[in-house]
């Protein structure tokens, strides 16, 4: 599956660190019915405080600080 990466941002400010990375897939799936493949992560001193992703396997989801839940991607624009 092909991927074209529509998106990408690195920042850091005061020890926090940002870093969002977001694919246009070639293809649609089940796990990814929006054809977007994405990261987005939050965290300082390499502990992560929030991370959304839709890894292989899991579907939407969010990290936020030792939990994880599914989450609805709803938008481009929300997301980030």
């Amino acid at each position: 599956m092909k991927a074209r990466q529509l998106f990408r941002y690195k920042g850091e400010q005061d020890s926090l660190v940002v870093e969002m990375v977001i694919w246009e897939l070639s293809d649609k799936t089940r796990e990814r019915p929006h054809g977007l493949k994405y990261r987005l992560y939050c965290g300082r001193g390499g502990n992560c405080i929030v991370r959304y992703d839709n890894e292989a396997g899991k579907g939407d989801h969010r990290h936020y600080e030792n939990r994880e839940e599914r989450y609805e991607l709803t938008s481009l624009d929300r997301l980030l």
